[in-house]
């Protein structure tokens, strides 16, 4: 079977492929979550899972241990209020911080959730061979960009560029 021409791009393309793969990862997931009868969004998981194990944060510390940026984080915290399963009260302390938690509706649904991550992990390591090879992979690119940005690694050979056409 022929590749088509994104998957025969290569690197070029690395961005469209996880793209297209977490979608894939999402888009079953959410299928996974109503085979068990539970009502729930993929994209709630990071901001629910956190607050699930660490109770009580500012929006700005729940961003930064998400990984997100600030504005995606207030509009997932928005659709969460709204479906009830966090609430936001103001730091007694430092009253321009805002603290999240989850409510009552919130702990009980990540209570029913328990046994399907014990499927998804399960279903996930059929899919990378239960070494953990694309969590290691992952792990090894992030740790990569930490040290030094996708930009500034391209900016050294734009100038390589640059500099042949001098």
């Amino acid at each position: 079977m022929e590749q088509n021409v994104i998957d025969a791009s290569g690197l070029l393309a690395i961005s469209t492929r996880l793209q297209r793969l977490s979608d894939q990862i999402r888009k079953d997931g959410l299928l996974i979550y109503k085979a068990f009868g539970i009502d729930f969004q993929p994209k709630w998981f990071p901001v629910l899972y956190t607050l699930y194990k660490k109770s009580t944060m500012s929006v700005v510390s729940l961003s930064d241990e998400i990984g997100y940026a600030h504005p995606s984080t207030i509009s997932l915290l928005k659709e969460l209020e709204k479906e009830k399963l966090i609430r936001s009260k103001k730091d007694k302390v430092d009253t321009r911080k805002r603290l999240v938690e989850l409510t009552e509706k919130g702990t009980a649904l990540l209570a029913t959730m328990e046994p399907v991550w014990e499927v998804i992990i399960k279903a996930t390591a059929d899919i990378t061979n239960t070494q953990n090879n694309l969590m290691k992979a992952i792990n090894e690119v992030e740790a990569a960009l930490k040290e030094k940005s996708f930009l500034q690694r391209a900016e050294v050979y734009i100038k390589m560029i640059e500099g042949e056409k001098d």
